[in-house]
C-alpha cells in the first residue's frame, strides 16, 4: 500500500508532506474528491465526505445534525464516540437493551408521539460490534425504520470486508439503503490506514462541509494517508482479498468448532464475526489469563471494567486471514489451561 500510494503521488507530481490546513481553506486537493466519489461509488451511496477519525466522525455528525425536539434511540453498546456526539447535540435521547428490537418497538410507540411531525427520529446502532462481535438483525432493523419513518445511523467500523452482511451486501441493496440516512466506515482497522467518512445524500454532505465542527476545525489528512485508502479500497474486490475473506470465513467455522471441543462455549458470547469475546469476570482474573497467553507468544489484551461492565471483563481474540489453523487450536489450549487453572487457585 504504501509503495503503490507513494507512485501515485508521484505519477501526479504532488508530493506534499502535509494538507497545510483545513479542507475549506488550503487543504482541499483533487485526490480527496476522486477518493470521496470512489468511496460513494463502492458503498452505493450518493457521497461521502472523509473526516480525521472515526471519533470526529462521529462527534461532528451527532454535534451538528440532531436538532431540538428530534428524538435519539440508541443501543447501549454503540461506541464512545456517538454517546460523546449525542450527549453535544441538541435533540433528545434514549437507549434500547442491546439488539434488543422488541424493546425498540416499544419505544417507538411511546416516543414517537412525543416529537412533532417537522421533527425527525434517528436508530442508532453498528453493523458488528466491537466488543461482543455481534450484530443486529439489519434487514428488521430497516423494517422497523420504515414502519416508524425513522432514519437509520449505523456504525459499520468493524464492518467493513469482514464476513457479516452489511447495507452494501445485503441481497436486495436497493432496499437495504432505503431508511439508511447516514452510514459511518473507517479506515484504521481493516483497511490498515486511517481516517474515517461517512455516507448518504449529496444534501448530508453539504451540511456536514458546513457545519460539523469536527471537519471544519481541522487540519485535513495528509495527502500519502488519501492516496493509501484509495488504493486500499481499489483492492479490497481482488482475487487475493476475496481469498482472504473466505479464509477467515473458514478459520471462524473451525474457531468455533474448538470452542464447542474444548467446552469453552459458553464463556464466549455468540459471534459470528472476527471478533471473539470470552468472559472472564474480575479485572484481576482476566488480566492473569490475558499474561498466560502473552507468555506463549499471542498478542492478546484484556478488556477491563469500567472500559466493559463490572463482571463483563473480557479476553477478545480477534482473528485474521493470516491465522492459521494450528494457532487457532492452541491458543485456545491455552485458553481453556489458564481458565481451567486459575478456577482452581
Amino acid at each position: 500500500i504504501f509503495k503503490a500510494a507513494t507512485n501515485l503521488l508521484e505519477s501526479r507530481d504532488f508530493i506534499r508532506n502535509g494538507s497545510t490546513g483545513s479542507r475549506l481553506l488550503s487543504g482541499n486537493n483533487d485526490l480527496f474528491e476522486e477518493t470521496e466519489n470512489f468511496l460513494a461509488a463502492y458503498y452505493g451511496e450518493e457521497a461521502a465526505l472523509i473526516f480525521n477519525s472515526g471519533y470526529d466522525a462521529n462527534l461532528g455528525l451527532f454535534s451538528s445534525v440532531p436538532q431540538r425536539g428530534d428524538l435519539i434511540l440508541y443501543d447501549e453498546y454503540i461506541h464512545a464516540s456517538m454517546r460523546d456526539g449525542i450527549r453535544m447535540g441538541l435533540a433528545s435521547s434514549v437507549k434500547f437493551k442491546h439488539n434488543d428490537l422488541k424493546q425498540l418497538r416499544s419505544l417507538l410507540r411511546k416516543r414517537k408521539k412525543d416529537i412533532s411531525q417537522d421533527s425527525q427520529c434517528y436508530i442508532v446502532t453498528e453493523a458488528v460490534f466491537s466488543m461482543d462481535g455481534d450484530h443486529p438483525d439489519l434487514e428488521s432493523l430497516l423494517s422497523l425504520c420504515r414502519e416508524f419513518h425513522c432514519q437509520l445511523i449505523l456504525d459499520e467500523a468493524h464492518a467493513i470486508r469482514g464476513i457479516d452482511k452489511t447495507p452494501t451486501e445485503l441481497e436486495n441493496k436497493e432496499d437495504a439503503t432505503q431508511g439508511i440516512f447516514a452510514r459511518i466506515v473507517t479506515f484504521g482497522k481493516a483497511a490498515g490506514v486511517q481516517g474515517s467518512a461517512i455516507l448518504g445524500s449529496r444534501e448530508l454532505r453539504t451540511y456536514l462541509l458546513n457545519f460539523a465542527r469536527s471537519f471544519i476545525y481541522t487540519t485535513a489528512l495528509p495527502p500519502m494517508t488519501i492516496a493509501s485508502i484509495l488504493h486500499t479500497y481499489q483492492q479490497f474486490d481482488s482475487k487475493e482479498i476475496l481469498e482472504r475473506k473466505s479464509k477467515l470465513r473458514s478459520l471462524i467455522e473451525l474457531f468455533h468448532n474448538e470452542i464447542e471441543k474444548l467446552r469453552l462455549k459458553d464463556l464466549f458470547i455468540p459471534s459470528n464475526s472476527a471478533i471473539h469475546s470470552c468472559i472472564i469476570p474480575g479485572n484481576k482474573r482476566v488480566k492473569i489469563v490475558a499474561q498466560t497467553l502473552s507468555k506463549k507468544g499471542y498478542d492478546i489484551r484484556p478488556i477491563l471494567a469500567p472500559t466493559v461492565p463490572e463482571g463483563k471483563e473480557r479476553i477478545r481474540i480477534c482473528l485474521h486471514s493470516f491465522n492459521t489453523e494450528e494457532e487457532i487450536k492452541e491458543v485456545l489450549s491455552i485458553l481453556a489451561y489458564a481458565i481451567e487453572e486459575k478456577t482452581h487457585t
